[in-house]
């Protein structure tokens, strides 16, 4: 699999989420401040790490849909099946 690869904007915004989950979430059970720089690390730490059962999940929903509009194709194809004599 290649690498994840994000743009500017979407790592800004997921470095953001990471600092408020931080902030909301975990700053009465330990005393850190999630900073730009640690935020970064941790994002990198997550796609590499985890990133691709993500992405494998992705595919398997992927391919269900799929999977599920085939079936829907194959039955309307045999609707319009003329009888043989």
């Amino acid at each position: 699999m290649a690498k994840i690869e994000l743009s500017s904007e979407q790592k800004i915004s997921l470095i953001t989420k990471l600092q408020q989950y931080f902030e909301d979430e975990l700053s009465h059970v330990v005393n850190i401040e999630l900073g730009q720089f640690d935020a970064e690390f941790l994002l990198d730490f997550i796609a590499e790490e985890m990133g691709a059962q993500f992405y494998n999940q992705g595919l398997y929903d992927a391919q269900t849909i799929l999977a599920s509009k085939l079936d829907d194709i194959n039955d309307a194809i045999f609707e319009i099946e003329k009888p043989l004599s």
